[in-house]
């Protein structure tokens, strides 16, 4: 865990055995998920009454707050899927609000060129370009892809916790850093790396912490071992989402 994010988990398969049964109706409290699909079709649908479609290159933005069932199911029998699921903790005063579900198309995402690469902006500001998504606390998300040996240079607000996942290619830091690794930011200064001779593709994300107690059981994350509790207490009476 690195306040205010609880997990970073990167999903891809080209075989339809390891996909095709999907995540069928579970519960959330407590946090945020941010689904970022960068090749697949799947469908959301919750307990709230909302309904998404996730399409290559498009974010599914779920605040599960006071708590919401969902499921996510594959729109194909074959293909490559492959994506990001991050989940975001909420401020103690905002994890029993009202579910909520922004379902963000990739018509909707800015892209913005630079020299020697190109940026995703799924939340936060980049080069003067705000992104659609919208937390409920400071933080930012972008997809960057450099050509080789671009040296690509950008801010981070001090105090932050931030880090950068790469998912194609290398980039160069004190060190190199290959396909498949995550690297955890200073606190201070600015991301500063150069890409390696095949490019580099990798997802920033960076958040202001919270500094709160983190109690968590399984779909739930709360402030305390009592509320996490209570959730699966709620849950099991049907009243979690109610």
């Amino acid at each position: 865990m690195l306040d205010p994010f609880l997990l970073l988990d990167e999903f891809g398969s080209d075989n339809p055995k390891d996909y095709i049964a999907g995540f069928p109706p579970h519960p959330h409290r407590g946090f945020e998920t941010i689904t970022y699909m960068l090749n697949g079709k799947f469908r959301h649908k919750d307990s709230a009454g909302n309904e998404g479609y996730l399409t290559d290159g498009s974010v599914q933005w779920m605040t599960a707050g006071r708590g919401v069932i969902h499921s996510e199911m594959p729109e194909q029998t074959e293909g490559l899927v492959r994506g990001f699921q991050l989940w975001l903790n909420l401020p103690k005063e905002k994890k029993m609000i009202e579910p909520a579900y922004n379902d963000i198309s990739a018509e909707r995402i800015p892209k913005v060129d630079f020299e020697g690469g190109r940026a995703r902006i799924i939340s936060g500001k980049f080069l003067g370009i705000s992104g659609p998504g919208k937390p409920h606390t400071g933080m930012l998300y972008y997809d960057i892809v450099l050509d080789l040996s671009t040296h690509f240079t950008m801010p981070i607000d001090n105090g932050w916790n931030a880090f950068i996942y790469i998912y194609e290619g290398s980039v160069q830091l004190d060190r190199e850093v290959n396909k498949g690794h995550l690297i955890v930011l200073d606190q201070e200064g600015e991301l500063d790396l150069t890409a390696g001779q095949k490019g580099a593709k990798f997802i920033v994300v960076a958040g202001e912490p919270l500094n709160e107690p983190v109690a968590r059981g399984g779909p739930f994350v709360m402030n305390s071992k009592g509320e996490v509790l209570k959730a699966f207490e709620d849950y099991q009476n049907g009243i979690l989402d109610k």
